[in-house]
């Protein structure tokens, strides 16, 4: 991806496409986005991560934290929400059917704050350190 080549010139937004991320495996999206977001950029998946990455991200991103360090890197904020009906009910998703059409927003813990969150809208406050 891309870099800004001065940090002060503001905050970069990686909008990743779900066609850029669908022949990727679950290991490789993890590490683009904590590429990006150890880059200091704000990273926008346009179709989201399954259940099961997203948590395999959070592992990974613990494992990374070094407490020793925290200005090295301190963690990722996530916030996700469905960009439409799901097909299927309580059902589907028990039997792993869950549509994995929705939005992702991830972003360095230091810099992402989410105001507001809902089934439509998801409020982000960015700030360049």
């Amino acid at each position: 991806m891309p870099e800004v080549k001065d940090p002060s010139d503001g905050v970069q937004i990686d909008l990743i496409s779900g066609d850029r991320m669908e022949g990727m495996t679950g290991m490789e999206k993890i590490r683009m986005i904590l590429d990006g977001v150890r880059d200091g950029n704000i990273v926008i998946l346009e179709q989201g991560l399954t259940p099961d990455e997203e948590s395999k991200l959070i592992e990974v991103t613990m494992t990374e934290i070094t407490p020793a360090d925290p200005e090295d890197f301190n963690g990722i904020e996530i916030e996700t929400y469905p960009r439409g009906e799901t097909n299927g009910g309580l059902f589907s998703r028990l039997m792993g059917k869950e549509e994995a059409s929705k939005l992702t927003v991830i972003g360095p813990a230091n810099q992402i704050e989410t105001l507001h969150k809902d089934e439509t809208l998801i409020s982000a406050l960015v700030s360049r350190k």
